[in-house]
């Protein structure tokens, strides 16, 4: 059995360059792992769990990582305070520095969280048991994405820093930076969808707020220190706390400029409407999903079985870039069933340290009711868990759960589960499907999988205006961060890509001479 992690007590934040210490009540950190689960030092299957009757036995408490201060209003103003007078109109130290003494504070933060590492991915897989190597790539491609950010910004500044002459009138274009940034990362990806919001933030002169997430914030209080030593006092302060105390009060205020967020688009829609200056806010939102795939009679069934299912299952299906509904052909259906049956049958259930497990516990397990809310109201309208022990749950984790036939009248055919659930809806005709993903809610990406060229292209050319990705016999997915990552609907609002994301938190300047007549 593995040895439990030290207690973590992290009671300071940082506002206005200052590291402080919290002496008010903290909240405890809780991984989603449980004493009991540790005893399991080897990966199982679903079938596994199933046949050793230990489904739906609940589990000791969860297992106390450490704890976090709960701030609350006062130091979430106080931040405010220290952001706005850091930036100061754009004439504060930070905004008044050039591209490149930016980029040498960046570079600097870089090298300082890199030497973090082994800590940082050791920290986020306790805390939402994601994967070890799962985290430690999700590490590798922040530092690259940040690093690509840094030579996007030398391109950007050279493009909008031409000269331009025209009709008699000459002048140079240039990016400002736009003032406060608040910067709310998610829970599933909280290295990188964190710092790939607030790196640029910074980099374009803005002054940042972070809050962690709920889930995967002691890793933060150990980028404090290189905060607080690479950027100038105000330019990044960080918060953590309840989003009710903290993040209504900054949103209410007015002061904030921009609102970059990834969550939900309940609780974005209450973020905008607290701020009384709503067509002066810019705001970059990533939001919810139910990406579809669709299997053609002539995909190839391998391709699209493994696709399919790493589309829908990595890190528990926890990605708003997830598969979240399978759409497959009347002929190929049986044998597509039949393979991805048996691929889910090999499917490692454990600990996120043991090698090629893919099923981990839930970082959020109170999702657990919500998505057996979302099975049982399938098979209540006529659908079945086709493999062997899925949709069991033991304690925190949830077998993945292979759902069939899903028919409109089911809440899984239309909601986004964001959890180890494969729904499967027959088709006859692609008309059908089109018609699904052009009037859905959602409308960030699909998958479709087959070798006529002209029905891909057929299905390409209808839904283009629906969502804002296809990707062609291979599972959705956000990389490579050279390619727009956004979407349609109500999926998005703004591109996080690697090359728009810098531009999203500036705007640009020009200054103009009318030419001397000669």
């Amino acid at each position: 059995m593995i040895s439990l992690p030290t207690v973590l007590d992290r009671k300071t934040y940082l506002i206005g360059g200052k590291v402080l210490d919290w002496t008010g009540p903290c909240a405890e950190v809780l991984s989603p792992m449980t004493q009991d689960q540790l005893e399991y030092g080897h990966a199982v299957s679903a079938s596994d769990l199933a046949g050793a009757g230990i489904a739906g036995v609940p589990d000791p408490a969860r297992i106390v990582l450490g704890r976090s201060p709960l701030l609350t209003e006062a130091e979430a103003l106080k931040a405010l305070e220290a952001a706005r007078r850091a930036f100061s109109s754009g004439m504060g130290e930070w905004p008044s520095k050039s591209f490149s003494e930016r980029v040498r504070a960046v570079e600097l933060f870089i090298s300082g969280i890199d030497r973090k590492k082994a800590r940082i991915v050791e920290t986020v897989m306790w805390e939402i048991a994601k994967p070890r190597r799962e985290v430690e790539d999700e590490f590798d491609r922040t530092i690259n994405f940040l690093r690509r950010i840094i030579s996007d910004g030398a391109v950007l500044g050279r493009r909008t820093g031409r000269m331009r002459r025209d009709k008699g009138i000459f002048g140079r274009v240039a990016r400002e930076p736009l003032g406060v940034a608040l910067c709310l990362g998610p829970y599933n990806y909280p290295i990188f969808e964190t710092l790939s919001l607030v790196i640029p933030a910074l980099l374009a002169g803005n002054t940042v707020i972070m809050k962690p997430p709920r889930f995967g914030v002691l890793f933060f209080h150990d980028m404090i220190e290189d905060f607080a030593g690479c950027f100038p006092a105000g330019a990044a302060n960080i918060l953590f706390g309840d989003g009710e105390r903290i993040v209504k009060p900054l949103m209410s205020s007015g002061g904030v400029d921009v609102l970059a967020f990834i969550g939900s688009a309940a609780t974005a829609n209450n973020l905008l409407s607290l701020h009384p200056g709503k067509n002066r806010l810019r705001s970059l939102l990533g939001l919810g999903a139910k990406n579809a795939a669709v299997v053609l009679d002539d995909a190839d069934l391998e391709t699209a079985v493994r696709e399919c299912l790493t589309g829908g299952l990595a890190f528990n299906g926890q990605r708003c870039a997830a598969i979240k509904i399978i759409f497959v052909q009347g002929r190929i259906a049986g044998r597509f069933l039949e393979s991805i049956k048996e691929a889910l049958g090999k499917v490692s259930i454990g600990m996120p340290w043991i090698d090629g497990v893919r099923i981990t516990p839930l970082a959020d397990p109170e999702r657990i009711p919500f998505l057996r809310q979302l099975v049982d109201d399938a098979l209540d309208r006529g659908a079945e868990i086709l493999n062997e022990g899925g949709g069991l749950a033991y304690g925190t984790i949830l077998a993945p759960a292979l759902v069939f036939p899903v028919n409109p009248e089911m809440r899984l055919y239309h909601e986004e589960q964001f959890g180890p659930i494969i729904p499967v809806a027959p088709f006859q005709e692609i008309s059908q499907v089109i018609l699904y993903v052009q009037q859905a809610s959602y409308g960030q990406q699909a998958s479709v999988f087959g070798r006529n060229r002209a029905i891909t292209d057929y299905f390409i050319k209808s839904v283009r205006t629906s969502v804002a990705r296809v990707n062609v016999n291979s599972k959705c997915q956000r990389g490579p961060d050279v390619f727009p990552f956004t979407g349609r609907k109500e999926s998005a609002k703004g591109d996080f890509s690697s090359p728009a994301v810098l531009e999203f938190f500036s705007e640009t300047f020009s200054v103009t001479r009318r030419e001397r007549e000669k």
